[in-house]
């Protein structure tokens, strides 16, 4: 970092806005939803989305209650284009549900985009180009006259474009984002906006979606709520527009950016699910939503089963909602304190049902989004996978990897089923004993030994298979993969090593080594074993016993 006085950065310039009336302002009822989990948040995946988790999502969405989803940029590949015609002549679109597809101000396109909507009962073609200086001066060297005329001949492609699709039935909707929106100065912004909104000619009936992105965030929250209020103030035609936020969040207050905004009059939100987006991410839907909600505004969207939802999405994106994620998160509800745990007991308690929700520490009824309360220490078969590893390292120095989270979390929240009465710690650690490190059949480590010769690595092993000795000999890269190749020799289900994981437990003289191995059966069967010995060595040997003693208890 630069020491003081800091002159490579600028402070973002203050609206001058003073009558402002935003500040006095409270949220009374929720914004226009529309999603953008499928095209913006899909472009962020490091593995986008198949076209059947795609559907799934959409499905989902659907399900959520959004009426306005954006599924793609068809005129950018064919996998877009055939996910939006796949929705289209599936008849997977509910009537009352409107599709939005994105398209840059280009005629060929314009026309490609037009013909992916072929078909489709409610479509909201979502038209963009760069405005601020910056795109102005580096990108396209190009004079505001010259960014204004990309964007009205954009808007005139599409009006005439779009005309056969309108005379046979389909309702067209048209959005238009000056994209980078909060860099780009208000008069100019409101000048490009004017411009479109007089090709398109809306009507009070059939307005015109303005998208005011802040598609880098540069300012404070209330800088954003200034620009937007600003717009609404001085746009000539508010009552044919519906003003739209797309906040990012680069500043980490994409939240607050969005709530802000929409006291200063905006009317629509697009965001995602948890917040994916490129770089730090987009506008986290379910947070503003239920942000709402606890405010006693119904957000019109459906999260009563955040679980599930969560459980698609991490499963679809390969993304994880971070444990203390509002809402949504594994640890949301958790009190590490024994003081806010007290607190909220009694609060809890104390909570009769006809009453505003007043719990300590909680604000939301987690049973409203189909969540329940949990104390970490405090462990039951409502338990999470975070609770039960937290137990597991905080009270014992085990440190699991993330992947086998789940699969412990899985086994203690059954035993706590079969039992009916909460763990304590002593009990998960038992358990954890019982399933990995203390599992000494059918297969039995009697003799492990490793030799090394040139590259290779050479293993003797002898161990018992249901009472019959086998010794063994294997070779390999290392120790794991030479013992692999050894017990291939007897009659157990073919395998292979997709983890590993190990650390110390303890200190100084004392200190043994823990090993984590994940293997997958020939049959797809993945899980975990894990070895403890004062030699490293010996302990991954253990850890692969240990899972395979596992899948033949399973077999």
């Amino acid at each position: 970092m630069q020491s003081a006085p800091v002159t490579k950065y600028r402070p973002f310039p203050p609206v001058n806005l003073p009558h402002r009336q935003w500040p006095g302002r409270t949220l009374t009822h929720p914004p226009i939803w529309c999603s953008v989990d499928l095209r913006d948040g899909n472009q962020a995946l490091a593995q986008p989305m198949s076209v059947e988790e795609k559907l799934e999502y959409f499905e989902m969405l659907v399900k959520i209650g959004f009426k306005e989803i954006e599924v793609g940029f068809p005129s950018a590949s064919q996998i877009e284009f055939d996910f939006c015609r796949r929705l289209i002549e599936e008849n997977r679109i509910p009537d009352d549900v409107a599709i939005q597809i994105l398209c840059q101000c280009r005629e060929e396109l314009i026309t490609r985009s037009i013909e992916a909507l072929r078909g489709a009962k409610n479509a909201i073609f979502h038209l963009y180009n760069s405005t601020s200086p910056a795109q102005r001066k580096h990108v396209f060297n190009a004079t505001r006259a010259d960014i204004v005329k990309i964007a009205t001949d954009g808007t005139a492609w599409v009006k005439k474009h779009s005309a056969p699709l309108v005379a046979a039935g389909t309702r067209m909707r048209f959005e238009y984002s000056p994209e980078s929106f909060c860099s780009t100065e208000l008069d100019f912004a409101l000048e490009i906006c004017e411009a479109v909104t007089d090709v398109w000619q809306p009507t009070r009936k059939d307005k015109i979606i303005l998208n005011l992105p802040a598609t880098v965030e540069y300012a404070t929250p209330n800088v954003h709520a200034d620009q937007i209020e600003w717009m609404c103030t001085h746009l000539t035609r508010r009552d044919r527009t519906i003003v739209s936020l797309h906040t990012h969040n680069d500043r980490g207050t994409g939240i607050a950016a969005t709530e802000l905004a929409l006291l200063a009059g905006a009317d629509r939100v697009e965001g995602t699910l948890f917040g994916n987006g490129e770089r730090t991410g987009n506008l986290d839907v379910v947070t503003v939503a239920l942000n709402l909600y606890t405010q006693g505004v119904h957000p019109g969207l459906d999260f009563s089963d955040i679980n599930s939802i969560r459980e698609v999405y991490e499963r679809t994106t390969r993304l994880e909602v971070p444990a203390r994620a509002p809402y949504a998160g594994e640890l949301t509800f958790t009190a590490f304190s024994g003081s806010h745990q007290d607190a909220i007991k009694k609060s809890w308690a104390a909570q009769k049902p006809a009453d505003p929700w007043d719990v300590l520490y909680i604000p939301i009824d987690p049973a409203d989004i189909g969540r329940s309360y949990k104390a970490i220490i405090r462990i039951n078969s409502q338990s999470g996978k975070g609770g039960v590893a937290y137990v597991l390292e905080s009270d014992f120095g085990y440190s699991l990897p993330k992947a086998m989270h789940k699969e412990i979390g899985k086994i203690i929240n059954d035993v706590a089923d079969r039992k009916g009465t909460e763990l304590t710690s002593d009990e998960v650690h038992a358990v954890f004993l019982s399933e990995y490190l203390e599992r000494t059949s059918p297969i039995v480590l009697q003799h492990f030994k490793t030799t090394e010769r040139d590259s290779a690595v050479k293993c003797e092993a002898t161990l018992t298979l249901d009472d019959e000795t086998h010794h063994l000999i294997g070779t390999g890269n290392g120790p794991i993969d030479a013992f692999v190749h050894a017990i291939d020799a007897i009659e157990i289900p073919k395998f292979e090593v997709l983890s590993y994981a190990e650390h110390s437990l303890g200190k100084g003289s004392e200190a043994r080594a823990v090993s984590y191995i994940q293997i997958k059966t020939e049959r797809n069967l993945t899980l975990y074993g894990a070895g403890i010995d004062t030699n490293i060595e010996l302990a991954s040997i253990k850890a692969i016993v240990s899972a395979l003693n596992r899948v033949l208890a399973k077999k």
